[in-house]
């Protein structure tokens, strides 16, 4: 029984804590902070000053959470091609400069026989925005260095990442000379094991009317479809080989005839693809 009165006079005298010999009372725990308020988005403003937290939200806090300036240059295609009774060469590159909503972007493209002048060859400036987490608007310039005689256009495209991870681009051209085309891209990285990647691509040129100072028949132009299989040694350095089938079609076709061209078939082609 004096074990019981003893337990129930110790759960009954206060708390306290000891601070150089004597004995004081436990401070009372301070009162949480009063709820956000409707409507109230920066409760850090009740404590500092809301011009400077505002200004913090404007560059550090974006910066922290990936507002930043960046770039790239790939180097997608850069390879010879065994055709038919003669070898040639082919590029295609981009790169960019800016940030996650709005950058800098050049692309240039062309191909021709070795031994001559490039058949094809032309580079673009665009302004790219982006207008949702996996697609971009461009607008910008394009120059035909070649073919003779050489042409200037407007471009506005659409370029990014598919469902199902389709790499995909669109763009409409309208030349200094009137003439209306557009060009559909489209490929798919299918990593076969962890540095082993096949990669189809096809694109389509379409054109509005006929233009036979650079050899394009109205309608569907050309097509070229593709099969690589590349290699990483490491992600920026990846050699490749492969087949492509390309055709002029229609008055392209014609055309390309009348001025001893071949209308197109079948390449070997041995490449690499770089980025840095």
């Amino acid at each position: 029984m004096k074990r019981l009165i003893l337990g129930a006079a110790l759960l009954a005298t206060p708390v306290f804590a000891q601070h150089e010999g004597h004995q004081m009372p436990m401070p009372a725990p301070a009162p949480a902070p009063a709820p956000v308020a409707s409507g109230e988005e920066n409760a850090a403003d009740r404590f500092y000053d809301p011009a400077l937290m505002a200004r913090k939200r404007k560059t550090e806090l974006i910066d922290m959470h990936g507002g930043f300036t960046g770039s790239m240059i790939l180097l997608d295609q850069f390879e010879v091609q065994s055709r038919k009774g003669r070898d040639g060469y082919k590029w295609d590159a981009q790169g960019w400069y800016g940030g996650d909503v709005s950058r800098l972007w050049m692309k240039s493209e062309g191909e021709g026989d070795f031994g001559g002048r490039p058949e094809q060859a032309q580079v673009q400036a665009l302004y790219s925005r982006a207008i949702g987490p996996f697609f971009n608007l461009q607008a910008g310039i394009r120059h035909d260095v070649r073919p003779d005689p050489d042409r200037t256009h407007l471009v506005v495209g659409v370029e990014g990442l598919a469902r199902y991870w389709f790499e995909v681009d669109g763009a409409l051209f309208l030349s200094n000379k009137g003439e209306v085309t557009a060009r559909l891209e489209a490929e798919y990285d299918q990593r076969l094991t962890n540095r082993l990647i096949l990669q189809p691509a096809v694109e389509l040129n379409l054109s509005a009317q006929d233009a036979p100072a650079i050899g394009l028949g109205s309608g569907l132009s050309s097509v070229e479809a593709g099969l690589r299989l590349r290699y990483e040694i490491v992600p920026e350095l990846a050699p490749y080989i492969g087949v492509e089938y390309e055709r002029k079609l229609g008055d392209t076709a014609r055309f390309g005839r009348l001025r001893g061209d071949d209308p197109g078939g079948w390449n070997l082609v041995a490449g690499v693809r770089l980025w840095f």
